[in-house]
């Protein structure tokens, strides 16, 4: 055979032998080892030990501690002067208001003409008196002798009889001066009665602060009659020394935890800091309808807030340190309240004891310990025995 055929030949051999196909062993690849098994990302969160503070949010409107309510004594007289204005800063027996007083000094006029008038009557009454009794005397005198000469028959009967009557004359006379002078004497007292009345009303013209404080609001006006008719608002509302609280309204099941005297941060409507304050009352009666109770907190230092402002309190009920969790990291059924717990990438449910609750974390009373790591938002998708991937929080 030719040379060049057997280089032909061997040629074709083994471009045959590249396009066969390879052994079954050479072709199956080695299957790649199976991953491990990982479980859903959750967030995670730990136990810490910090202080907390249990507090009870309360809420109402800005009263006056005390209020006095001015309204006129007097009747029927309209305001002449007004003296003080809302806001104002009154003394006790400051006069706010005048009232007209032209038909009270035309009457104290006319009293102290009837005073005079009697006084005049009871001198007259003790003059006549004086002249009765001196007429009586002069009559029993002569009486007494009529009587003794008709003993012994020396004047007539007539006589008698003339000297008698003359006697008890005189003594009616004396009596009626005695009656005259006691009259009169009561026509004085009733005078000065009437008199004192006059005094007491024109006094009263005289609008005054019973107490010193803050004029919180004036219905007086110019010229407007004066009224003591109950349904009538009053002339002045006097905030008394100026001191202001506030009344809030607490839900029942909060009421236990307050006590007379605790701290409450206040801070009225539109305030940038909390004014201090201390529970003064707490109200015995819960209202049946809404289940709220009433609280009432007096401010420190008599601070210038508007009554009736809105304004919101915190009360600190509790304050310790301790082994805290989010609340989200709680889970709450009939049998009490639950932590899922991560360990080892495996969720177990461990049931907890808590304490104060405040500032979004609840105390760990027992169940869990100081840096141990727990889901930071439980009971939403993972439960007891999951494997989990542990994400820890920023």
């Amino acid at each position: 055979m030719p040379l060049r055929s057997i280089v032909s030949l061997k040629a074709m051999v083994a471009l045959a032998l590249l396009a066969a196909p390879l052994p079954l062993q050479a072709q199956t690849a080695a299957p790649a080892a199976p991953a491990a098994a990982a479980g859903p990302s959750v967030t995670v969160t730990q136990a810490q030990t910090t202080e907390i503070v249990q507090s009870v949010v309360v809420s109402g409107s800005i009263v006056a501690r005390d209020e006095i309510l001015v309204a006129p004594e007097v009747d029927g007289l309209a305001i002449v002067e007004l003296l003080a204005q809302e806001g104002d800063k009154v003394a006790k027996g400051q006069v706010l208001a005048r009232l007209n007083r032209t038909t009270l000094d035309v009457q104290k006029a006319q009293n102290d003409a009837q005073i005079a008038r009697a006084e005049a009557l009871i001198a007259q009454a003790k003059a006549q008196i004086a002249e009765a009794d001196a007429n009586l005397v002069q009559a029993n005198n002569a009486f007494d002798r009529t009587k003794a000469l008709r003993e012994s028959g020396n004047t007539s009967v007539e006589t008698f009889d003339q000297r008698a009557a003359a006697a008890r004359s005189g003594q009616a006379r004396a009596n009626s001066a005695r009656q005259a002078l006691e009259i009169a004497n009561a026509d004085l007292a009733l005078a000065r009665a009437q008199g004192r009345d006059i005094a007491v009303k024109l006094a009263r013209t005289e609008i005054k602060a019973p107490r010193a404080g803050i004029v919180s609001r004036r219905t007086a006006r110019l010229g407007a009659m004066a009224s003591m008719l109950p349904q009538t608002d009053p002339l002045f509302r006097i905030i008394a020394d100026g001191e202001v609280e506030l009344e809030a309204q607490v839900a029942e099941v909060e009421l236990p935890k307050l006590k007379l005297g605790q701290p409450v941060a206040v801070t009225p409507a539109g305030a940038n800091e909390a004014l201090a304050g201390t529970i003064r009352l707490i109200s015995p009666e819960v209202d049946k309808a809404s289940r709220l109770g009433r609280v009432l907190v007096a401010l420190d230092g008599n601070p210038p807030v508007a009554i009736g402002s809105f304004a919101r309190g915190i009360i600190a009920t509790g304050r310790k340190r301790a082994v805290t969790l989010p609340l989200s990291a709680i889970t709450y059924s009939r049998a009490g309240a639950t932590v899922q717990s991560v360990k080892d990438g495996r969720v177990t449910t461990k049931p907890v004891t808590l304490g104060l609750v405040g500032d979004g974390r609840a105390e760990i009373a027992s169940g869990i310990t100081d840096g141990e790591t727990v889901v930071a938002r439980a009971g939403t998708f993972v439960r007891d025995g999951d494997i989990v991937t542990p994400v820890e929080t920023n």
